[in-house]
Order: C-alpha cells, then structure tokens, then sequence
C-alpha cells in the first residue's frame, strides 16, 4: 500500500552545486534542520545525530551530478525512516524539493506539523544561504 506524501519546496537564490554542497554535509544539519538535529558527531565515518527523539544515524545518499540528497535517519529503536531530497537547477537559483511522507497512524494534524517543519527548515535553509 503507498503511503500519502506531501512535496514541500523553497527556490534558493544560490547555484545547484552550491546549495548541494552544503546540505550533502552532515555537519551542516544543526545550522539549517534544527529540527532534526542539535548536533551532530561523525564516529568512524558515520554520522550521528541528537534529535528530539533521542540519538539517529544520518546517511546521505552517494554523492552524485543529479542534486539527489536522499538520506537515511535510522533511530536509536532501528526503524529508518527514508527521506525523498532534491535540489534541482533553474538558471543561476535553483529549488529545493522534499518529499514528506505520511508514517503509518499519523494524524492529519501531525502529518500536516511534520511538513511545516520541513518547509520551516527549508526557508531557514534559504535564509542563511541567501545571507552568505
């Protein structure tokens, strides 16, 4: 059975390879998703943060030419939860487009909280991007 989803976007006054660059490093995640990460820690490779519900793993996709940011947010209880990125060109800006996938049991009031605080983290994205 597919799961409902909710695309959430933010177009970025920034060229495709810059925002990329910036969002594919873990470390980064604190300034622009607070939300999903506090701080951040690589140990041995691998990139760990402190979110709300306790200790994650963060894994990007492999870098690649085509803007996919995909991750990977693995809890501390084992379920991973995948995540749709991407940040695709238009002229010298580009967009930002998540995908924001409804879990199993979640209310339509959290459903709709969880992509508010995508586009919330986007847009801080945006700003501090733009301010640089």
């Amino acid at each position: 059975m597919a799961s409902e989803s909710r695309q959430v976007s933010e177009r970025i006054d920034r060229r495709v390879s810059e925002v990329y660059d910036f969002v594919v490093e873990p470390a980064n995640v604190p300034r622009w998703a607070p939300g999903l990460g506090s701080s951040v820690e690589n140990v041995d490779g691998r990139w760990f943060v402190d979110t709300p519900d306790g200790r994650a793993e963060l894994a990007f996709v492999e870098r690649n030419g085509f803007g996919v940011l995909d991750h990977y947010v693995t809890m501390s209880s084992g379920e991973v939860f995948y995540n749709p990125m991407r940040v695709v060109p238009d002229g010298d800006s580009c967009e930002v487009l998540f995908t924001v996938r409804r879990r199993p049991g979640l209310s339509d009031e959290d459903f709709a909280r969880d992509a508010g605080a995508v586009q919330a983290d986007l847009t801080r994205l945006k700003r501090l991007l733009e301010s640089e």
